[in-house]
């Protein structure tokens, strides 16, 4: 049972598993100024990591997005930081006003926090907490551009973003940045040192907690601090840790698995 809290009510509103229940999330773009910004990224990454977590619990799922009417390289730019995000595309892109009542209906509408859209809809409602970046001179790329520089991993700011309740507001700092990166080459190493080893199954009891996490409106934080245990955790055999952290991997869109079957070496 997938539980999600509605915003204007503070409500968990729960929603069946069952196999043939369609999810309709609708994805309310905010409006882009000055270029797609880091709250437009947090917006796209929650309606990502919702659909992903609802087919984790058996659902089918169908994403609108609903956007300012956009010129044609705003549109392509669009798809490109989704593509390197991990943000899946959506089945539907709908030009609407931000200030109307929304035009998809849907079960789920996910709009940055504040924003000035009627529910006469329906639906249950998330807001996604605000995202700055810090400046260059307090240690910040400066940028959303600038947060996933040529050359780097952008699912880096995957990572940092997924690390902090949807709700609440995120800070992006170059340390912050940096240190995701560094746990994403480590993991990305031991989910390869773990695939040569014989497979094992995830142990109930983590799984358990996982998905329970996942179903509590969507706690991706929790997730990732079970993972840090698991990794420390001499317990559980390395080939049930490989499987946990592939499974839950569909969640987090990290492409944890990305060096399997690769010559790798720890990076300092």
């Amino acid at each position: 049972m997938l539980r999600i809290a509605d915003a204007r009510t503070g409500h968990l509103v729960e929603f069946p598993s069952a196999h043939r229940h369609l999810m309709r999330i609708c994805v309310h773009l905010p409006v882009i100024d000055d270029g797609i910004g880091p709250v437009h990224l947090r917006v796209l990454l929650l309606g990502d990591v919702l659909a992903r977590t609802a087919e984790l619990h058996h659902l089918q799922t169908l994403t609108v997005l609903t956007a300012p009417d956009l010129p044609q390289e705003q549109v392509q730019a669009l798809d490109r930081v989704m593509a390197v995000l991990g943000i899946h595309p959506p089945a539907t892109v709908r030009a609407h006003d931000p200030s109307q009542t929304p035009s998809a209906p849907a079960e789920v509408h996910v709009l940055a926090y504040g924003a000035d859209q009627q529910d006469s809809s329906g639906g249950v409602r998330i807001d996604v907490g605000e995202v700055s970046t810090a400046p260059p001179d307090e240690g910040g790329p400066g940028s959303p551009d600038a947060a996933a520089p040529e050359g780097s991993d952008p699912l880096a700011l995957r990572m940092l973003l997924l690390g902090h309740p949807h709700s609440t507001p995120v800070l992006v700092t170059g340390a912050a940045l940096a240190q995701a990166r560094r746990t994403l080459r480590h993991w990305r190493q031991l989910v390869a040192d773990w695939a040569q080893e014989p497979s094992r199954p995830i142990p109930a009891d983590l799984l358990r907690q996982a998905h329970a996490a996942l179903a509590d409106d969507l706690g991706v934080p929790a997730v990732l601090d079970m993972l840090r245990s698991v990794e420390e955790n001499a317990d559980v055999p390395a080939g049930a840790k490989f499987e946990t952290f592939a499974h839950l991997d569909r969640v987090l869109g990290l492409d944890l698995a990305r060096d399997v079957g690769h010559q790798h070496q720890e990076t300092p």
